[in-house]
């Protein structure tokens, strides 16, 4: 824990001066040609004064007691922290095609009362499958960083696997995502703050918060208490989303206010969150692009007789069935979804409920069952 607290300890020290080193002080001359001389004491008095004085101890003034608002602040810390247990206390929706939903009206489930105005980190530690937990800060500007990013290659969050699809910006599907973000701590290769992300929810989901908050520190020189909770499901090595709550601390949220879950998605991938698989939705594979025919123009802003950099008139087209026919699910008869086989969902599922589908999409919903809100097939 980076600058969390400072644990307040009260220890008496006496300190005394030896014989030798206070003669050595008094009684060593050096004479101009490097020669040196001893002084001896004059009389028996001098010898039991200077002995005296090795007796005689030096008070050292003891480390102040905590105030009680020193601990209040620390309780209040150490609640914030220690206590929060996302899957127990809060109640995610699925997802439902939108990258983040807001909870709880936007007001943070931790307590607003008490809160610390001095900086502070919080990470914890590893759980048995490598993941990470909850991360808090007290976003100040000394946490701030002032050096250049270095690498963070070498981290290898629990789910990591390194795959590319081409309509994923950047090629790479997944990121090395900090859960307090590097612009707020200056956090490098910290394996308690990295967790795998899609490209989605790194960067059109987190990082809008992120820059908010940064913003507003910089502007105010205000704390910002930032709590991000990666929330998975039973042993899933891939969490489906970050709980992400900010409350600018001085003003008591008027500059900062915010609680929402972000999912870690990725449009037209599909995700296993159980083990980081990944595959692309067989719903986009069923687009293709048109071929141009050869009475077409190989310059797209000529076609058709257009003038350069003219919009091209849109032709109607039939609307084409998303879900080709011959798609394989598994229906689960006892909740009345359905699943890509390839779902985290399907392995947990008992052999008894778990039946085999290969059909149309709609036809699969007019059975009566809903598409699972995961996998969203």
């Amino acid at each position: 824990m980076k600058k969390l607290h400072e644990r307040y300890t009260s220890t008496k020290s006496n300190k005394t001066i030896s014989l030798l080193i206070f003669l050595f002080a008094i009684v060593l001359s050096v004479s101009a040609c490097g020669n040196s001389t001893t002084i001896e004491p004059d009389s028996e008095s001098e010898v039991e004064e200077i002995q005296g004085i090795e007796e005689e101890p030096i008070d050292v003034p003891e480390e102040e007691s905590p105030t009680e608002e020193q601990i209040e602040e620390i309780l209040s810390i150490d609640e914030i922290v220690t206590s929060f247990e996302p899957e127990a206390s809060v109640d995610i929706p699925d997802y439902a095609g939108e990258l983040y939903v807001v909870m709880n009206d936007n007001i943070p489930f931790f307590t607003k009362d008490n809160l610390p105005t001095t900086s502070f980190e919080y990470y914890s530690e590893l759980d048995e499958l490598g993941r990470c937990g909850v991360a808090c800060a007290n976003i100040g500007q000394d946490l701030m960083p002032t050096e250049e990013r270095e690498g963070i290659g070498q981290i290898k969050p629990s789910g990591w696997q390194t795959i590319k699809y081409d309509n994923v910006d950047g090629k790479y599907l997944y990121n090395r995502c900090h859960l307090v973000g590097y612009q707020l701590s200056g956090e490098n290769a910290n394996e308690k703050n990295l967790i795998t992300g899609t490209r989605y929810l790194n960067v059109q989901g987190m990082l809008p918060f992120e820059n908010m908050i940064a913003d507003y520190v910089k502007e105010t020189g205000n704390h910002v208490l930032y709590r991000v909770a990666p929330i998975f499901d039973d042993d899933d090595l891939l969490a489906y989303g970050v709980l992400m709550e900010g409350w600018s601390v001085e003003d008591e949220g008027d500059g900062i206010c915010f609680n929402v879950f972000v999912y870690n998605v990725q449009p037209d991938v599909v995700i296993d969150y159980a083990t980081g698989n990944s595959q692309m939705d067989e719903r986009a594979l069923a687009f293709t692009e048109p071929e141009p025919t050869e009475s077409q123009d190989s310059n797209p802003d000529t076609q058709n007789g257009n003038e350069p950099g003219t919009p091209e008139p849109q032709e109607s087209v039939e609307q084409q069935d998303p879900t080709p026919a011959g798609t394989d699910y598994i229906l689960n008869t006892n909740t009345k979804k359905f699943h890509y086989p390839t779902c985290g969902s399907v392995k947990q599922m008992a052999e008894k409920n778990k039946q085999f589908y290969s059909g149309n999409r709609d036809d699969v919903i007019g059975m009566g069952y809903d598409p699972c809100k995961k996998c969203n097939p």
